[in-house]
């Protein structure tokens, strides 16, 4: 199923020194007359391109996908595809093995890590509010995480650690580098890694179970694996900095993203659950068994994983949306922080999240899926292309993958704003290639 329409109508942060610029903004001056050079630390020219659908093949990508389902590789899927004026939606296959329920445009995924943005815009604004700054500490409303101590290893006990060079801070949150996070290493080796584990706080697909305090006290008693600002570690970061921004708000995470990010972009089906009423339109999700390559219930669609309030609403991985929901964040930062005419983020705010924060020392201390670092980077909760890569010649892509089987880019060369929500389970690297042909087709010129 697929339909066309058309597409219905500061504070001074600048990037960190040594950051790599990825293509965002136009040159000049923001709304405020700052100069931008020294908002963006030299982020070259985002050039528009004209609103035109001319180049995007939809009826190939149509089929590409329609493929996909019929060969099992997904139970369904939803595409969006967003180039200049027109928008593109494909909807095929089932929501739900179990009932036979079909995908829908309005059909509603657990996205995971593609709303990381969403808490770092939230952080944004409150910087924006003068409530928070990117480089000061975090003690005053985290001080579970005050006086930090680092291990000496990842082998050594927990009590053999030395102290932490310096405060946590928000930028550590949102760069992914306050010194916890997903480890590449066997727990089995590592006193650290295993009592992650017990505590329900290692980087994985479960979510924390108790509330925000609770993850906070644990996180407190644990030493990091590396000093704040040192090395980029997936994940926890945005986890901590859904807390920050409930604390520092004074009301819940997805109380202040519906009051200042949501609402005002139209996104109705966004939040960490779906209510009365929506549930129905949940997708399950599914993962596949390695050994008999037969997919099985990860989280039943309407399931309580996702139907209800949870104790802890993890900004890095636990919000709820749709397809046209994430168009509209996505068409947002495309344009420079407004929607409709309507200014909702700073443009040194998407400047700063736009432009690369991960030094190439710390990226080769950083080990994530191989070649990653070769053409990536990642600036304030979102990913960045920095270099040519198998998807487009072209550099200056952002977005990211969710672990739940989402995929949310956006091209600032071509205009394009591609989303594919599906509902497997990434259980490795080679799980992004369905995502990944399908932005092929999306961004090609």
């Amino acid at each position: 199923m697929a339909d066309a329409r058309p597409l219905g109508e500061g504070d001074r942060i600048g990037a960190e020194p040594g950051g790599k610029p990825c293509p965002s903004l136009p040159r000049g001056k923001d709304r405020e007359g700052v100069p931008r050079r020294a908002l963006a630390a030299g982020v070259a020219a985002l050039a528009v391109a004209p609103r035109t659908a001319a180049g995007t093949d939809f009826a190939r990508i149509d089929a590409a996908l329609d493929e996909a389902v019929a060969a099992g590789t997904v139970p369904g899927l939803v595409a969006l595809v967003a180039r200049g004026e027109t928008v593109h939606v494909h909807a095929a296959g089932v929501r739900s093995l179990e009932t036979g329920a079909p995908m829908r445009r309005d059909t509603i995924f657990a996205v995971a890590s593609i709303a990381k943005p969403l808490t770092a815009a939230a952080a944004l604004l409150l910087v924006e509010d003068g409530v928070l700054g990117l480089d000061e500490p975090v003690d005053r409303f985290l001080p579970e995480l005050a006086n930090r101590r680092v291990i000496r290893s990842l082998e050594a006990p927990l009590d053999d650690t030395v102290p932490a060079t310096r405060p946590l801070t928000l930028r550590d949150l949102l760069t992914m580098r306050m010194g916890l996070g997903a480890v590449f290493a066997d727990p089995a080796t590592s006193p650290l890694l295993r009592r992650m584990a017990e505590l329900g706080v290692a980087p994985g697909p479960r979510l924390f179970q108790d509330g925000p305090d609770a993850f906070l006290r644990r996180l407190g008693s644990l030493p990091l694996v590396h000093q704040p600002g040192e090395r980029w570690l997936y994940h926890t970061g945005l986890d901590v900095a859904g807390v920050l921004v409930a604390r520092a708000a004074g009301m819940s995470l997805g109380a202040f993203q519906r009051e200042r990010l949501f609402e005002p972009l139209g996104m109705a089906d966004t939040g960490f659950f779906a209510p009365t009423g929506k549930a129905g339109r949940l997708a399950t999700v599914y993962w596949r068994d390695r050994e008999s390559g037969r997919l099985a219930v990860w989280n039943p669609a309407s399931g309580a994983g996702f139907a209800a309030p949870p104790a802890f609403e993890a900004g890095g991985g636990g919000h709820v949306s749709t397809v046209d929901d994430m168009l509209a964040f996505g068409r947002m930062l495309l344009d420079r922080g407004t929607y409709r005419g309507r200014r909702i983020l700073s443009e040194a705010s998407v400047a700063a999240m736009l432009t690369d924060a991960i030094t190439p020392a710390q990226k080769a201390a950083s080990p994530f899926f191989p070649g990653f670092w070769d053409s990536h980077g990642w600036g304030l909760g979102i990913g960045l292309v920095t270099a040519p890569d198998a998807i487009s010649p072209t550099p200056g892509r952002f977005g990211w993958w969710g672990g739940f089987g989402t995929t949310f880019w956006c091209d600032p060369a071509t205009d394009t704003v591609a989303l594919l929500f599906t509902q497997r389970m990434m259980g490795g690297p080679d799980d992004a290639a369905l995502g990944n042909d399908f932005l092929r087709l999306a961004f090609a010129a």
